[in-house]
């Protein structure tokens, strides 16, 4: 028996209240599993459209295996969760020449980095988001700077968001750091307003995550979309790393991958942290509030202004928790109704294209 699933788009899901969540199910899509003459894989960001009821699913993949590029899916569901997920088409996204975005030895000053999408109902548009690129070398320095990019449902350029002074790419250790910029993307206030959250700590805000408390703060951007220009920003603490690197000074993380906004200044936050030498990731679920949080738009570098005040947050679960292999999820969005009324959160992986690494999907119900 399936579930009735109800054609509501989520920005009209009042999920304000909820006190937490509870698992329903996980499934797995196979390794290197090929759809259109491309490799599904590298599942970065998840989006639902009422309307048709798909799934939208952005790749990061970097133009490396295939074009840049984004999936419609269709996602099955039976009363124990997740059945099948169906995928139904491929969208390659082209840059404003009409062109393919090219891969690393095509042109590696324009590759670009997805890794969120979000369906704008109102315009039938989307928007996504890449993080650019920062390679300081004495020989091959490349500054691509991230991007907000506007795109119809065939994938063409309509336009881009204005990105503010403190997000250009610097040589100086300066605004954002390489692969810690747009992650996460959420539209609000029947997409009126637009929230990006950063990754990670801006250089002049806080040091990158550590095993300790540091304060690590980093910035949820708020636009407003008939304009496209940013009209605030707030600071938001980022957890310590979950677990110590093995050797000890090897690489570990802890960065937002995703938002997702429930109405009243309030969203959901996620963030993963990762460490060398464990497989799995750990990922929290916070529900934060932006409503006493200060505008830090004039705000130079949290590091030495500490004049502000922090978006709240209240963590509502750690998939720890659940006592099973958890892989890099990087993306969420709403998904079914339930018979009994309850909505529902999907969350989606990114394997990066290793063996090693599963494309999984995790089904939650709020309870509110």
């Amino acid at each position: 028996m399936r579930w009735l699933i109800l054609l509501i788009a989520f920005q009209n899901i009042n999920a304000q209240s909820i006190s937490k969540l509870k698992f329903i199910n996980e499934y797995t899509i196979p390794y290197n599993f090929q759809f259109k003459n491309t490799t599904v894989g590298g599942l970065s960001g998840i989006d639902y459209d009422a309307k048709k009821n798909v799934y939208y699913m952005i790749s990061d993949d970097r133009s490396a295996i295939n074009p840049a590029r984004f999936y419609t899916a269709k996602i099955h569901f039976t009363q124990k969760g997740i059945d099948s997920v169906e995928f139904v088409n491929v969208t390659t996204l082209l840059q404003k020449n009409g062109k393919p975005y090219p891969n690393n030895l095509q042109d590696k000053f324009h590759v670009p980095d997805p890794e969120a999408l979000r369906l704008n109902v109102a315009t039938n548009q989307f928007i996504w988001s890449s993080e650019g690129e920062r390679k300081i070398r004495a020989t091959d320095t490349i500054l691509e700077n991230p991007a907000v990019t506007i795109i119809s449902k065939n994938g063409k350029y309509i336009d881009t968001f204005a990105l503010p002074k403190n997000l250009l790419m610097q040589a100086t250790e300066k605004g954002p750091r390489v692969n810690g910029v747009f992650e996460g993307l959420t539209f609000a206030n029947n997409y009126k307003t637009l929230y990006v959250s950063v990754e990670e700590p801006l250089y002049e805000d806080a040091e990158r995550a550590d095993v300790y408390d540091n304060d690590a703060y980093i910035r949820i951007l708020k636009f407003n979309t008939a304009t496209k220009k940013c009209i605030a920003q707030y600071a938001y603490k980022l957890d310590p790393v979950a677990h110590p690197a093995i050797p000890e000074n090897a690489y570990k993380v802890n960065g937002i991958p995703d938002i997702l906004y429930i109405g009243n200044n309030k969203m959901l936050v996620m963030e993963r942290s990762f460490s060398t030498g464990n497989m799995a990731c750990t990922i929290k679920v916070f529900e934060t509030d932006l409503n006493n949080a200060s505008n830090i738009i004039n705000n130079k570098g949290m590091k030495t202004d500490k004049n502000f005040i922090p978006a709240t947050k209240k963590l509502l679960f750690n998939f720890d928790d659940l006592g099973i292999y958890i892989d890099n999820v990087e993306g969420v969005t709403f998904g079914p109704i339930l018979p009994n009324g309850h909505k529902t959160l999907l969350f989606v992986v990114d394997n990066n294209f290793s063996p090693l690494e599963k494309t999984q999907f995790f089904l939650f119900e709020i309870i509110p």
